[in-house]
């Protein structure tokens, strides 16, 4: 790029006076400073445009790759739907495999029905009495102090005096 120093421009500038004269310089300079103007401007649209058919083709590319991506994607989906058609129709085809019948249906939900209610409902008291369960449930110092002997006595706070 161009090294404008101050010491450049000030040459620049007399030569200028001299060449053209001073009536003349001032329409000379606003004329070069409209034409550096429009220049700056050309010179930025080209660069948005140039930044723009990048941007643009980035864009394309990108698409490119999705489509071919989901081309792929559905191309897979197709095959293991395939398969599993396949599949699904080697297993109905196959006598080995029968379906259960309705009685045996009806039997294991009966079973399961029983099952569940034995676990859900409420154990009576007599047979929680006959395999030793606890009906009555006590606190800790309530045991302690049931299971103490008759001659220890619980001394009273009354009697540290």
């Amino acid at each position: 790029m161009i090294d404008l120093g101050l010491s450049k421009l000030a040459l620049i500038g007399v030569v200028a006076l001299v060449v053209i004269g001073p009536e003349r310089l001032p329409k000379v300079a606003r004329m070069a400073g409209t034409l550096l103007g429009r220049a700056q401007r050309y010179i930025n649209d080209v660069k948005q445009e140039v930044s723009r058919e990048i941007e643009l083709d980035e864009l394309r590319n990108m698409q490119k790759e999705m489509q071919e991506t989901a081309t792929s994607v559905e191309q897979t989906i197709a095959h293991n739907l395939a398969e599993l058609e396949s599949d699904v129709q080697e297993a109905l085809s196959n006598p080995l495999m029968e379906p259960p019948t309705s009685d045996a249906q009806l039997v294991k939900a009966k079973s399961f029905r029983k099952k569940k209610l034995a676990r859900t409902s409420a154990v009576p008291s007599w047979y929680k009495k006959q395999n030793g369960r606890r009906t009555h449930v006590i606190s800790g110092a309530a045991r302690v102090a049931r299971h103490r002997p008759s001659g220890t006595a619980r001394k009273s706070s009354a009697s540290f005096h």
